[in-house]
């Protein structure tokens, strides 16, 4: 009671407290700031690095993705910058009325937009005067627009329209060897269709095995800014440049890729088999030349695509009698081979089953060489029995059958090879109840057509640094020896009775001017749900391999034909597989004997540019001066590809056809040869119909609409009056 009565007392012991509460504080203050100062962080952050953080502003410098190139230099897949055309309709966002940003005159926008994109004047009306809505765009007829074509479009100052930037991947060849070229895309939001971001990554083919090759490395550049975004004084920017990808020049011949295409297509519309595909190699070196596939799609405008699936490489099936090449070679090798030696055919009994010829009955007592013109099935397990058992397993072994053939592609399957029941080891002989890839097959056949020397398949012959020309060239590479020379010729002269004996299975393949080494194959396809064979005349794989020159090959040809829909059995498998091997293997011997020729004509001769890579009006400038008949196709502003190739020698006056990066539209043919269509045909991937023999009188597309997309075009040609 007497302290309470006391309030100055009380007074000091609070202001006592006070003083050293306050003492306290100010020492722990002082302790935390010199803390602070000396280690520069707080609550473990780093405070210089938040303080830059803070005040740096930092722009990305994108890597250009390097182009992927066919062996001839021309372009297959390389960047671009389109734009998508979206129309303003609302008056909302416009700040006045002096600077709208809004459609004003629908009328003259209309009529612009007509004469630079694939929609008429009224259609495009029709979206402007869209009722209710803030914007709207113009399907695909709006995407993907080249500068040119935006340029085009800026030049006449019309108010609301807005273009959308975006990076993107140009395949000027459209269906030309999709599955092994590739895609690369940005990555976007697969209900939304919303690009997460615009890098360009590889998710197939050759875009993905040389991803990290072809993407390069961005760059960044970094500024000191305050925080009203005015730079700050004495502050250099900090910039590392972008290091740009480097191209890849694949070994696939721009001509022979083209063909192929088109006879695929073509057959593939004839036959409609559930897939197919076709792959030419060079077996000295192991190069492939062409490779195709059913179902495939067009890479530039995704029109197909719903089969991801690369059937050269990921695809695994039984071959059936086109592995009898490779038991052939195994019993040439031994020495058991005796092409006069006879034996039983139609059915051989072995433990856990029988054989039987595809005849079902065989054809009595025959030869070896006449069971291989045949293609018996009993002659080819004879064989395999007599070198033995387990020979041919350590031959089926340094073929690589059942080993992956490390091409690089991505998901490459190894196959499977099966060898442990008397039955399933005779069934092997013949091709059956072993799987394989066609890539594997082709580097097991190289062997039998390079004097025994097995070559490793390669799609890429180098990568090409664009800054300092640096190249890295891949060496054709040898993985295995499995036969001698003399076994190799020994079964190319064997393999010519195939197509040019009287008993011969490949009769088909014959083609005028040419001897060529061939063997069919016609396999059973497994149910996947009963795991027995299919029944019926279409359900087999047919199948051919032929090399040529028969006598020293320069070029194999494997084509495969899984169950064919359209089947009437009126048609052999072998003569439906011949409508795709005979005219490609025609067309790459004659282009071969053309390479071989020397050209002793003298007169007119002009050598031809490279124009491939800048503007078209550098272009015409460059061939100006060299009398050329230069036709432009498409609306872009750069030139991608060229016909003639560059350094050929070509004559003064030829047509020269080149191809810019813009939407392709159709040229007026009116007077032109059948080559110079096919020149077009050859340069864009677009099918014609060519009817009649001359020169050009009627054409089904008019002259500048858009080729893309268009199934055929029908070109009618007469003779000269």
């Amino acid at each position: 009671m007497k302290n309470s009565k006391n309030p100055q007392k009380n007074r000091k012991k609070i202001a006592v407290i006070l003083f050293f509460t306050t003492a306290l504080l100010f020492v722990v203050f002082i302790s935390r700031f010199s803390y602070i100062m000396v280690k520069g962080q707080i609550n473990g952050e780093n405070l210089s690095k938040k303080v830059n953080e803070l005040y740096t502003r930092s722009s990305v410098l994108k890597a250009k993705r390097g182009t992927i190139y066919d062996i001839g230099g021309k372009p297959v897949a390389l960047d671009a910058t389109s734009y998508s055309l979206v129309a303003v309709l609302t008056d909302k966002w416009s700040k006045d009325k002096e600077h709208p940003n809004h459609v004003v005159d629908k009328e003259k926008t209309a009529e612009v937009l007509s004469q630079n994109i694939n929609m008429s004047k009224e259609e495009i009306l029709e979206r402007l005067n869209t009722p209710n809505v803030d914007q709207v765009e113009f399907g695909n007829a709006g995407k993907n627009l080249s500068y040119e074509i935006k340029s085009n479009i800026d030049k006449n100052k019309l108010t609301g329209l807005v273009f959308d930037e975006t990076t993107t991947r140009f395949y000027p060849n459209g269906t030309f060897a999709s599955h092994l070229v590739g895609l690369a895309q940005v990555d976007k939001n697969t209900e939304t269709g919303e690009i997460k971001n615009d890098i360009l990554d590889g998710i197939m083919g050759t875009e993905q095995a040389y991803n990290n090759i072809l993407k390069g490395t961005d760059g960044k550049i970094e500024y000191k800014k305050d925080s009203f975004g005015y730079s700050l004084p004495n502050s250099k920017p900090k910039e590392v440049k972008p290091k740009d990808g480097k191209d890849v020049y694949l070994t696939l011949d721009n001509r022979m890729q083209v063909f192929m295409e088109s006879t695929l297509t073509e057959v593939n519309e004839k036959y409609a088999p559930k897939n197919m595909t076709a792959i030419l190699m060079n077996p000295k070196t192991g190069a492939i030349m062409a490779a195709s596939q059913r179902p495939s799609f067009n890479a530039e405008t995704l029109e197909d695509l719903s089969f991801w699936q690369n059937l050269l490489v990921e695809d695994t099936f039984e071959p059936g009698s086109t592995m009898k090449v490779l038991t052939l070679a195994a019993a040439l090798n031994e020495g058991k081979f005796n092409p006069n030696a006879t034996f039983m055919s139609g059915v051989k009994k072995v433990e856990g089953g029988e054989i039987r010829d595809h005849n079902k009955v065989g054809w009595g007592q025959i030869s070896y060489l006449e069971g291989l013109e045949r293609s018996s099935n009993v002659a080819f397990v004879n064989l395999m029995e007599q070198m033995g058992e387990g020979t041919w397993k350590n031959y089926m072994d340094a073929f690589g059958i059942g080993k992956s053939t490390n091409s690089g592609l991505p998901n490459e399957s190894t196959g499977s090879n099966p060898y442990e029941w008397p039955l399933e080891k005779a069934n092997t002989a013949f091709g059956q109840g072993v799987t394989v890839t066609a890539f594997q097959m082709m580097q097991a056949y190289s062997a039998i057509a390079n004097n025994g020397k097995m070559m490793k398949p390669y799609f890429v012959d180098k990568t090409v640094d664009p800054k300092t020309g640096k190249q890295t060239i891949t060496k054709p590479t040898v993985v295995g020896e499995p036969i001698t020379p003399e076994t190799a010729q020994k079964e190319l002269d064997y393999l010519q009775n195939v197509v040019y004996s009287e008993n011969g299975t490949g009769q088909a393949y014959q083609i005028d001017g040419y001897k060529i080494a061939a063997k069919t194959g016609t396999a059973e396809i497994v149910n996947p749900d009963t795991k027995k064979y299919y029944t019926g005349d279409n359900n087999y794989i047919f199948s051919v391999v032929g090399m040529a020159p028969a006598d020293d090959p320069e070029l194999v040809l494997y084509v495969t034909m899984k169950q064919p829909q359209k089947y009437d059995g009126t048609v052999t498998g072998g003569r439906m597989v011949a409508d795709v091997f005979n005219p490609i293997m025609k067309r790459a011997l004659q282009y071969q004997d053309l390479s071989n020729q020397p050209d002793d004509s003298d007169s007119n001769k002009v050598e031809m540019s490279k124009v491939t890579g800048i503007t078209k009006e550098e272009a015409l400038k460059t061939l100006e001066d060299k009398k050329l008949n230069v036709t432009i196709i498409g609306n872009g502003d750069t030139i991608v590809q060229q016909l003639p190739l560059p350094e050929s020698t070509i004559l003064a006056g030829q047509k020269v056809v080149l191809l810019t990066n813009g939407a392709m539209t159709m040229p007026n043919m009116t007077g032109w040869s059948k080559n110079d269509v096919l020149k077009v045909s050859e340069i864009t991937g677009q099918k014609f119909k060519i009817d009649g023999d001359g020169f050009v009188t009627t054409q089904s597309l008019p002259e500048n609409a858009n080729m893309e997309g268009v199934p055929e075009i029908n070109v009618t040609l007469a003779p000269p009056r």
